[in-house]
C-alpha cells in the first residue's frame, strides 16, 4: 500500500514545487503581469489536458437532449445537436489558441528579421520595405485575409498563412525603429571596425537587443490574432465541420441567441478572457521595461559583446 501511495505523493510534491516556483517568478512583478500570467497559464493547462479531462466527444450528438440547460451530466448544457458545450469549448480553444500562437510567432520572427535587416542595410531596400509596410497596414487585416483565403481555399495552413502575411508589419516597423537606435551603439561600431559580417551583427547583436520590446508587443498582439481567428471562423472561413473553434461556436449559436443565450456568451467569454490575460502580460512586461529604463536612464539591452566574441564572429 505504501508503494502505491509513493507515486501519488511524488506527483503532488512535484505540483507543489512547480506552484511555488511560479509564485516566486510572479512575486515583485506588476499586478497585470501576475494576473495575466495566472489566467493564461490556467487556460493553457486546460487546453493541453483537454483530451484527458474533456467529459465527452465534442462531435458526439444526442438529439434527445438538444439545447439542454446546464445540469449534472452536462455542466454547461448542450447545443442544437445535443453536443456537450463544455467539451466543444475545450477542443475549440485548442484550435483557436494554437492558430493564434503559431501565427503570432511566425509574424514576430519574419517582421523582426525584415525590420532589423532593413535598418541595417538602409537605402533603397529600407525605403521599399517601409512603403510595403505602409501599404499593408493601410489595408484591414480581415480584408487581406479574406482575399488570400478566397484564392487558396479554407484550411488550417491557409488561415495561418493569411494571418502571417498581414501580421508581420507591426513587428517590422518596431524592429526597424529599435535597430536604428541599436545601430548607433558603441559595440556595433566596434563590430564594424573589426570586420564582422552583416549577418553576424544582425543576428548576434541587433535582434537579441531588440527582443524584449518585440516580445512585449507579441503578447499585446495575441488578443488581436485570437479575435481575428474567431472572426474568420464566424464567417465560415476558419475551421470546417465537424471540427469547431470558438468563432464557429458563435456562428452556430446565432439562431438560438434569444432562446439559449449561453451558447453565444460562453465562446465569446472564452475569447475575451484569453485575449485579456495575454494583453495583461504584455502590458506588465512593458511597464516593467519602462520602470527599468527610468531607473537606469537607458534602454535595457543584453550584455555588450566582449572582444573575444566579436573576433569569433569574424571567423564565422
Amino acid at each position: 500500500m505504501a508503494s502505491n501511495a509513493l507515486p501519488l505523493r511524488s506527483g503532488v510534491d512535484g505540483v507543489a514545487r512547480a506552484t511555488r516556483a511560479g509564485l516566486r517568478a510572479l512575486r515583485g512583478r506588476h499586478w497585470t503581469l501576475a494576473v495575466g500570467g495566472v489566467i493564461f497559464a490556467s487556460v493553457v493547462v486546460i487546453l493541453v489536458l483537454t483530451p484527458w479531462i474533456a467529459p465527452y466527444d465534442p462531435a458526439a450528438q444526442d438529439l434527445t437532449h438538444r439545447l439542454a440547460p446546464p445540469n449534472t451530466a452536462h455542466w454547461l448544457g448542450t447545443d442544437q445537436l445535443g453536443r456537450d458545450v463544455l467539451s466543444r469549448l475545450m477542443y475549440g480553444g485548442r484550435f483557436s489558441v494554437t492558430v493564434a500562437a503559431i501565427t503570432l510567432v511566425l509574424s514576430a520572427v519574419v517582421g523582426t528579421i525584415l525590420g532589423t535587416v532593413s535598418a541595417r542595410i538602409g537605402g533603397i531596400v529600407d525605403e521599399l520595405l517601409m512603403r510595403l509596410v505602409d501599404l499593408l497596414i493601410a489595408l484591414p487585416d480581415v480584408v487581406v485575409a479574406l482575399f488570400l483565403i478566397a484564392v487558396l481555399h479554407t484550411g488550417f495552413g491557409t488561415v495561418v498563412l493569411a494571418l502571417t502575411v498581414v501580421g508581420w508589419t507591426p513587428f517590422a516597423r518596431l524592429a526597424r525603429g529599435l535597430a536604428l537606435d541599436i545601430n548607433k551603439r558603441e559595440f556595433i561600431e566596434a563590430a564594424d571596425a573589426l570586420g564582422c559580417s552583416r549577418s553576424f551583427i544582425v543576428f548576434r547583436h541587433m535582434i537579441p537587443n531588440a527582443a524584449r520590446p518585440v516580445l512585449a508587443m507579441g503578447f499585446l498582439r495575441f488578443g488581436h490574432k485570437l479575435i481575428t481567428v474567431g472572426g474568420l471562423s464566424f464567417l465560415g472561413l476558419g475551421v470546417q465541420p465537424p471540427s469547431s473553434d470558438w468563432g464557429s461556436m458563435l456562428l452556430d449559436a446565432q439562431p438560438y441567441l434569444e432562446r439559449v443565450p449561453l451558447l453565444s456568451v460562453l465562446p465569446g467569454a472564452a475569447i475575451f478572457v484569453t485575449a485579456l490575460s495575454v494583453t495583461l502580460i504584455g502590458q506588465g512586461m512593458e511597464i516593467r521595461r519602462q520602470r527599468r529604463t527610468e531607473r537606469t536612464g537607458t534602454e535595457p539591452t543584453t550584455a555588450e559583446p566582449a572582444t573575444a566574441e566579436v573576433l569569433e564572429g569574424i571567423r564565422q
